[in-house]
Order: C-alpha cells, then structure tokens, then sequence
C-alpha cells in the first residue's frame, strides 16, 4: 500500500509543476481538508481549488528535491522537497511583489484515504520566505 501513497504523491507534485490544475485536483477527496502555512484550515475541493486560484495569481512556483516518508498501511506520509518560486503580484497583507525569487525548504504531511489525498498540511519557514523578498 505505501507503493501506491508514493506513487499518488509523486503525481500530486508532477501535476503541481505542471500546472495541471484539474488533474491535481482530480486526487484529492471531495473533502479534502487544507491546512494552510501559518494560517486557517479549509475544507473540501473547492476550497483547494479557491486557494489554488490565489496562489497562481500571485506566485509562480516549482517543487524540486522530493523526497517522500510513508507509513506502512500507506495512510499517512510527510513529504520533504524545496521550493523554486517567483511572487509575481502582490498577495494581500505581504510585501510588495516586484518578481523576486525565492528558494525555500518545506515539508508537508498528508493523510490518504481511498487513493486519494484527504488531508494535507504544508509547512514552512515564513520569515525565511519574507526575507528573501526583501520584507
């Protein structure tokens, strides 16, 4: 079963630097929850797809140096990769965008359920993020 979480992970992250949208969004569950960065939690697949609007607006991003943990039932894994990005346009409460480049380490974890992604909640350093930028 962990096989399978890998496999359907690597296509979460492919998909992602794809910008295939719809395909990204065709793994997760209809109720998906999202546990956002510092931030709320959110719930469903139109929710991920909302925020998934608001992140393209404002960031254009890569996901490189992926490197995935399962459990042994493949219901659970973490996920350690960094982050290639450019902010773009400014994204409400942050910094001015002028197209800065970023490169950032984060993680995230993820629950599975029904070869889906249930749960995922990502992580990373928000002031390394800022300071880059030039916050």
């Amino acid at each position: 079963m962990h096989a399978g979480t890998a496999a359907l992970l690597q296509r979460y992250y492919e998909r992602f630097n794809a910008q295939d949208w719809t395909g990204f969004l065709d793994l997760l569950s209809d109720d998906v929850v999202h546990d956002i960065n510092q931030g709320g939690r959110e719930t469903g697949r139109e929710a991920f797809a909302a925020f998934l609007q608001r992140m393209d607006r404002s960031y254009s991003e890569q996901i490189v140096d992926i490197s995935i943990t399962t459990n042994a039932d493949g219901t659970r894994a973490a996920v350690e990769f960094t982050v290639l990005g450019t902010y773009k346009n400014t994204d409400e409460g942050l910094p001015p965008a002028t197209g800065q480049t970023y490169k950032l380490p984060a993680g995230a974890f993820f629950e599975i359920r029904g070869g889906k992604v249930a749960r995922i909640s990502n992580y990373y350093n928000l002031q390394d993020w800022l300071r880059q930028v030039g916050a």
